[in-house]
């Protein structure tokens, strides 16, 4: 459990696709949360974390079936704020002496509704309706309310949820039948907002005061040991390195390892950042030669993934060793990887792709780990990032994965294809900054394809390689959209790719959500 000082908010998991975005909901109100399966939470877990307040998440379990998730009896007792979403709704008014009813036609509810207000006035909606008027909300439920527990009162209905809003106002007891977190519930951050406040949270959690946390903690826990940071260059791992560097300066050696898959310029730019404004010990590790080799002829994705991610931890193990007293790893885990650790049900879940990380370093080189952002989501990295001086143009950059230009390279690796992929890329980028469009994409590369295709040029015949266009909406990366450019823009940037990079005849633009598809091609 964390050793966050401030008031907590805990959020049982009951095994919801969008549990995470509630506590996103709940940061952005400067609130601290942490989100814990149901399994977990017991009574002496509460008695440990002494939460401020709770919420109770959706699920897709049913209340009626015996040996369905439920919240410690306790959680009711503790005299603190609790809100139930969904699943999480159920699960209050079957606990406190209401029913639910399993789900019909007429009663279940999929997608867009809308709530009207009783008029019965409380703290929990207030500002929510307009006077008189309908909040669209988003519902997901089969099951629904027949009848509300003792002490509680309804404050909204939908067609088919006559129970959408009630209240238990004494205890402070809320439930909600739809999800306030999600997008398509447009004001739903009203809900959240109103919660906290009657909860009596002080809104204190902030970038400035977790820095400073943040540093305590590190010194505290390396005292005057050695540290040593696998540097990537991405976000995550240069906003924990500059920070470990604040709370413990040159005891921080980091470690970059460039495998001959990275952007145009972008081993120069990272190498110059770290080593000319943080003057952060560094050790750059041009090991290009022996990635490229050991991937020649490779073509199975998965198989290039563990390479690099083999290569990566003898490589990194070769560097660090030269390190003399080294006994502490920093990463730059972020929270979503620490939930996503924790299986909700226990069972296996499908691998759709393995990820390039350090994992296995520390128990190998009998290191212990340094994480100061395990408890913070990517938008709040990026504002440590901004607190700790970080360049806008560095903090703001498109995630880029670790395996680098090796999975935008379907088919075999080249160098002449890895040469041909960077110029193109660099085009493409160059083209997204100059229409003023990329702080409004979560994501955009180009993929060189693994097929040649005739083309014209003046008028000699071509036949040269054809490339996608990749360029995504999201808030997480978990789910995403394609980014609608105008024909203009598409059109603009072909002409010029094709113009300016020697290889490449043809241009497509990837028009893939996700799912079905994946972000990244491999």
């Amino acid at each position: 459990m964390s050793q966050i000082s401030h008031d907590r908010l805990l959020i049982i998991d009951f095994g919801s696709q969008v549990t995470q975005l509630i506590a996103r909901r709940l940061r952005e109100l400067n609130v601290y949360c942490e989100i814990h399966p149901y399994q977990k939470v017991t009574d002496a877990f509460l008695r440990e974390m002494a939460p401020r307040a709770i919420i109770f998440s959706g699920g897709p379990d049913s209340v009626m079936r015996e040996g369905s998730p439920r919240p410690p009896r306790a959680a009711y007792d503790l005299g603190v704020p609790i809100l139930g979403i969904c699943y999480g709704q159920q699960v209050m008014m079957q606990d406190l002496g209401g029913k639910v009813e399993a789900g019909e036609h007429a009663t279940a509810e999929f997608g867009r509704a809308y709530v009207t207000p009783t008029g019965v006035a409380s703290g929990f909606v207030e500002g929510w309706f307009d006077a008189g008027a309908r909040e669209q909300v988003w519902m997901s439920h089969g099951d629904h309310v027949s009848e509300i527990a003792p002490g509680f009162e309804v404050l909204g209905t939908s067609p088919g949820a006559p129970f959408a809003i009630t209240a238990d106002q004494a205890r402070r007891f809320y439930a909600v039948q739809f999800h306030p977190e999600v997008h398509h519930t447009p004001n739903g951050a009203r809900l959240y907002e109103n919660f906290v406040r009657l909860a009596g949270f002080k809104g204190d959690w902030t970038m400035g005061a977790y820095r400073e946390e943040a540093i305590a903690k590190i010194r505290a826990q390396v005292g005057d040991k050695r540290v040593i940071c696998g540097l990537s260059g991405g976000v995550d791992s240069s906003v924990a390195a500059v920070l470990i560097h604040e709370a413990i300066g040159d005891q921080l050696t980091c470690v970059f390892v460039d495998h001959g898959l990275l952007r145009q310029g972008e081993a120069e730019e990272v190498v110059a950042m770290f080593r000319d404004n943080y003057n952060i010990p560094l050790i750059h590790a041009d090991e290009a030669d022996l990635f490229l080799g050991e991937l020649e002829g490779v073509s199975d994705p998965e198989i290039k993934r563990k390479t690099i991610g083999r290569l990566f931890i003898d490589v990194f193990q070769k560097y660090a060793g030269q390190i003399e007293g080294a006994e502490f790893l920093a990463q730059g885990t972020l929270y979503p990887d620490v939930i996503e650790s924790v299986s909700f049900s226990g069972g296996p879940s499908v691998t759709i792709k393995s990820h390039h990380n350090v994992g296995g370093l520390p128990e190998k080189m009998g290191l212990k780990l340094v994480e100061p952002l395990r408890e913070l989501f990517k938008d709040e990295v990026r504002a440590l990032g901004r607190e700790l001086g970080l360049p806008q143009s560095f903090i703001g950059r498109h995630p880029f994965p670790g395996p680098g230009l090796a999975i935008r390279c379907p088919g075999e690796i080249t160098r002449e294809k890895l040469e041909i992929l960077r110029k193109a890329d660099a085009v493409y980028i160059d083209q997204i900054r100059k229409h003023g469009l990329y702080d409004e994409i979560w994501q955009a590369f180009v993929a060189i394809l693994p097929v040649r295709t005739v083309g014209v040029m003046g008028d000699g015949r071509t036949y040269d390689f054809a490339c996608a266009l990749r360029a995504v909406t999201s808030v997480d990366g978990m789910t995403a959209d394609y980014y609608p450019f105008t024909h203009d823009f598409l059109g603009e940037t072909a002409t010029r790719i094709i113009n300016e990079v020697k290889g490449i005849n043809r241009v497509t633009y990837d028009i893939t959500s996700k799912p079905p598809g994946t972000i990244e091609w491999e």
